[in-house]
């Protein structure tokens, strides 16, 4: 009789349930009955009626779906009014739009780099940028998280080499911020691009949500490239990259993520469009979700439990291991409150943590009650105390 071919997927599963770590899916409702310090919706904006209503008069103006890639049937006026106002409103010359943050990693790290040439990886990168680097073919060193000073040695190391630097602008992790001056200057110093994923700075850091480039002062510099997501602060779906407008050219020509993939729904980019120009008209919002993080940290540390600063919007909290990690989540969820939960092989470090997304909308109530419920659920006590919030 013959062997099934898929019996190895039985042993894989076994191993999973005995380390614990299964994954489910978990189809949510269309009324939230949580509230939500799990998704990355950091402005909320994704039930906005402005963003809703532009995704659903897009979707009967040009159809449900794209209808091809790009280069073919699948681009609309919709796609490029949304790339000339991304790079207007992040400081780029250009700006190219994938059908996730994703591909828009993998494009940039491919099309830009080559067999021979250098990529320099922070440890602390996103998995879209570590399947990038692999995908490349180039040589990828992956060097000490947010260390200038070693991806300076590790350029220094291979003179006259075509090197590419790549790092999260905000590690999705823990939330803490990418060196990026220091990385610009090692850069410079050694004549290689630079590469950030600003998923978690756009609407979040920079003047008015401008991102984390433009807080630096990179935005528009010519060695800098910007990736990003439109899913996260702009409530929509998709992806991006921006940059100087050769770079772009490039890209077109040469992404294949970009060249092969069906183009982004029409509907996903006007939400985007949409949630662009909500930013753009209510530039608070960017410092209102700093501030609602600020406050979340302060708080849960003040009352005993360890947590990253947050540099933007997600605020890291540790947990004992990560069977109480999960146990935690469930707990917090079973009383009405969505946390994310990051643990091993997921986390580099081996570290177990709750991981809260602050939202520029939450109220100060939902804010004490956020607090109180992480505080009363906590696997190790900690005292429940309400100080002023501040705010």
């Amino acid at each position: 009789m013959p062997l099934d071919p898929f019996d190895w997927t039985d042993d894989e599963a076994r191993r999973r349930a005995d380390a614990g770590l299964v994954r489910t899916l978990r189809p949510r409702p269309s009324v939230p009955d949580l509230l939500d310090l799990a998704s990355n919706d950091y402005l909320g904006l994704t039930r906005h009626p402005d963003i809703t209503g532009a995704a659903a008069g897009a979707a009967r103006r040009w159809g449900a779906g794209a209808t091809g890639s790009r280069l073919v049937t699948g681009t609309t006026e919709l796609h490029a009014e949304l790339e000339r106002e991304l790079a207007a409103f992040c400081g780029f010359e250009a700006a190219l739009v994938f059908s996730s943050g994703y591909a828009a990693n993998l494009a940039a790290l491919t099309a830009l780099s080559a067999p021979g040439s250098l990529i320099v990886s922070d440890a602390g990168n996103h998995a879209s940028i570590v399947d990038g680097c692999r995908l490349s073919r180039a040589e990828t060193a992956v060097v000490a998280h947010a260390d200038p000073g070693a991806v300076a040695k590790t350029l220094g190391a291979h003179p006259g080499r075509r090197a590419l630097v790549v790092t999260d602008s905000v590690f999705s992790v823990d939330g803490d911020a990418a060196p990026l001056a220091g990385l610009a200057e090692a850069c410079r110093e050694h004549g290689a691009a630079l590469v950030v994923d600003d998923a978690h700075g756009l609407g979040v850091l920079g003047e008015g949500g401008r991102g984390a480039l433009h807080a630096a002062g990179l935005a528009g510099a010519p060695g800098a490239v910007a990736t990003l997501t439109l899913s996260k602060s702009l409530g929509s779906q998709g992806g991006a990259v921006l940059g100087p407008a050769r770079v772009i050219e490039h890209l077109v020509n040469a992404a294949r993520t970009f060249i092969f993939d069906t183009g982004l729904a029409p509907a996903a980019a006007g939400a985007a469009l949409a949630g662009l120009r909500l930013l753009r008209a209510e530039p608070e919002l960017a410092g209102r979700a700093r501030t609602v993080a600020a406050t979340l940290h302060a708080r849960l540390t003040a009352a005993g439990l360890t947590a990253v600063r947050p540099d933007a919007a997600v605020v890291s909290v540790r947990a004992p291991s990560p069977e109480r990690a999960v146990a935690w989540a469930a707990d917090c969820r079973a009383e009405g409150l969505a946390v994310g939960c990051f643990r091993p092989p997921s986390v580099p470090d081996g570290i177990s943590r709750l991981r809260l997304t602050a939202r520029a909308d939450l109220t100060e109530s939902q804010i004490d009650w956020a607090v109180d419920t992480i505080l009363r659920t906590a696997p190790e006590p900690a005292p429940v105390s309400r100080p002023a919030s501040g705010m």
